[in-house]
């Protein structure tokens, strides 16, 4: 503590020269931040009060404390200093103001290609949940977020209009690619609500991997979508809906039956009996599964089809059961709306770069939480989910509060 107290009241630097974001920058470095920066070519050509590192490390602690002002949040990140009775009489915390114009100065791509680089999976091969049969677990999945009802967030983001009106505020897609046994995001696309989920997917195909299994719901099939994500090697469990008719064309002792897939157009005029050639490549083989959950007075029928035909294999109960787990990313959007978001529902930001800024912000902070727990979990030997999220939210939140120099400390 004396070292630290003498280098401050040596040193003539700024207050934010000594903001810390405690333990998240095991994941987020110091020097990580300004290899993005570098490359966004973002970092800054003149010394300013706030400096693009400090914003991008600021950015992310806005997403941990919802309820806060903005000055207010700058506040809890140099509390530590106030803790050593380090602080000086001349720092003064930047206004409101200032901190908006050096978050529109940061822009979006730094915070969106630091998710890119820290968001990889996490899970190890004693990960529970994690796995089935060599591949790894994953599942795509989307949420509509809030924005504030500003003339820019609306041209950008538009209104959601229905049957009895529009939605109060502007509303913004997000698509992810999530890991299931560790609730870790590792991919996701950004976009108005108008884009639907299936054309966001097509834009996170290039992150599906041979090793994946990927699970998705019934709104994400379509015969091209399901074509070019099984062209990248991953395999598929998708949830379909009951309309799509699917030929029995060999029936397994499992109870799964294999089928067929075809375009949408070349199957309605089979079906009306014209003769139509079918081009080589166009029949996709599927495995399908079909069971049911719920009581007897109110059954639901689940039907999945997947790429993995060989039934002894992987039985048709196993992959019921493993279709199971694409609730985790469910929980995983339930962790970002209820928890980091909490009761206040909508975004901060009034600009639409601003807003695709601060949902960056929020995958890295949701992200690096995770990554957290994973770690705790590996540490003493338990299942992730016995972990609580909104604990090791806290947790986060107060090694911010509790921290007293720029990270990363040699403590």
């Amino acid at each position: 503590m004396g070292v630290l107290w003498d280098m401050l009241q040596e040193s003539d630097d700024r207050l934010t020269d000594h903001i810390g974001l405690g333990v998240m920058t095991r994941v987020v470095s110091r020097d990580l931040v300004d290899e993005v920066l570098n490359y966004t070519e973002k970092n800054e050509k003149r010394s300013r009060l706030l400096p693009a590192r400090v914003v991008v490390y600021y950015v992310l602690a806005l997403t941990l404390f919802y309820g806060d002002a903005y000055e207010e949040v700058l506040r809890k990140l140099v509390n530590g200093l106030q803790f050593l009775r380090a602080w000086r009489a001349e720092w003064v915390v930047p206004t409101t103001g200032a901190i908006s114009k050096a978050r529109v100065r940061l822009g979006v791509e730094p915070l969106k290609e630091l998710f890119s680089r820290i968001a990889v999976p996490i899970a190890t091969p004693g990960t529970r949940g994690a796995w089935y049969h060599g591949h790894r677990v994953m599942a795509i999945d989307g949420v509509i977020l809030d924005a504030p009802d500003t003339e820019e967030n609306v041209e950008r983001f538009e209104k959601n209009k229905h049957s009895n009106g529009e939605s109060a505020y502007p509303q913004v897609r997000i698509v992810g690619l999530a890991e299931c046994g560790t609730h870790a995001m590792v991919a996701a696309e950004i976009d108005s609500w108008r884009i639907y989920e299936r054309e966001l997917t097509e834009r996170l195909l290039d992150q599906f991997e041979p090793n994946m299994l990927v699970l998705a719901d019934r709104g994400f099939y379509s015969y091209d979508l399901w074509k070019q994500a099984g062209e990248t090697g991953a395999a598929l469990v998708w949830r379909v809906m009951k309309s799509i008719r699917l030929p029995v064309l060999e029936e397994y002792s499992d109870g799964s039956y294999l089928s067929e897939l075809l375009p949408k157009q070349l199957k309605a005029d089979l079906n009306k009996g014209m003769k139509r050639r079918v081009p080589e490549g166009v029949r996709i083989p599927v495995r399908v599964i079909e069971y049911r959950i719920g009581n007897r007075k109110s059954p639901e029928i689940i039907r999945l089809i997947t790429t993995l035909l060989d039934h002894k294999e992987a039985p048709a109960a196993e992959l019921a059961a493993l279709y199971a787990e694409r609730w985790e990313f469910e929980i995983g959007l339930d962790e970002i709306e209820t928890h980091q978001i909490a009761n206040y529902r909508i975004l901060r930001s009034k600009r639409p770069d601003l807003v695709e800024q601060e949902i960056w912000g929020l995958l890295i902070t949701h992200y690096i939480i995770r990554h957290l727990m994973h770690q705790a979990a590996d540490d003493i030997d338990i299942d992730e989910d016995r972990l609580s999220f909104i604990r090791s939210l806290r947790v986060v939140r107060r090694s911010i509060t509790n921290d007293a120099d720029f990270p990363p400390s040699t403590r």
